[in-house]
């Protein structure tokens, strides 16, 4: 029986990219379901008095010219720094929510992941996200539109409790059989317990 990665994530972590790049790859190589769970970095780091690993400038500095950039390179995929980081993605965020109830979801969260961390575009600008939107042969107005429904903003509010609830403190934060992986550089854990019987 194919296990299930429960995959907490903010579009404006470019470890979450990393992250979502190689949960792809082992979603194909193992035949794992991956269960996206839309959260506000901010407001988990809020909650649990955490902060981003940019607000040392130092670390910051070394994590995006050379950490990150090494991991992209170990998954063979693609990676750039962005200019307009950090993004509001509040919206961006409520668009994934609303997407997991439709059929677009995968296309969603790739056109919105790759503009931001591919394409370096300033998502925080609602005519480039409806370019970002369009490009990616989505309609932009409906979800947009979505990003409005009061049932949308709420459940991205539960989600961001539960996850503080759970423990989370930060994203991209995956549980496997109940147990908690943190950060993308955890992932040969997750595909340890992929491959470990129940």
């Amino acid at each position: 029986m194919s296990k299930t990665i429960e995959f907490y994530f903010d579009v404006g972590s470019p470890t979450a990219y990393l992250a979502h790049k190689r949960l792809q790859q082992l979603k194909h190589q193992y035949g794992c379901v991956i269960s996206y769970i839309p959260v506000l970095l901010g407001g988990l780091f809020k909650a649990s008095g955490n902060s981003s690993p940019v607000m040392v400038p130092a670390k910051g500095r070394y994590m995006m010219m050379d950490d990150l950039p090494r991991f992209a390179k170990l998954y063979n995929v693609p990676l750039n720094n962005n200019p307009h980081f950090p993004i509001n993605t509040l919206n961006l965020m409520r668009g994934a929510v609303a997407a997991l109830d439709g059929d677009h979801f995968d296309a969603y969260i790739d056109a919105v992941f790759n503009a931001i961390w591919v394409d370096s575009k300033n998502m925080g600008d609602l005519e480039t996200v409806i370019g970002a939107l369009t490009a990616g042969g989505l309609d932009a107005d409906a979800i947009l539109a979505s990003t409005q429904n009061p049932v949308v903003k709420q459940t991205l509010i539960d989600n961001t409790d539960s996850a503080v609830q759970r423990g989370l403190f930060g994203a991209p934060t995956m549980f496997v059989d109940g147990e908690m992986f943190f950060g993308q550089d955890r992932l040969q854990f997750v595909e340890i317990a992929l491959q470990t019987k129940i």
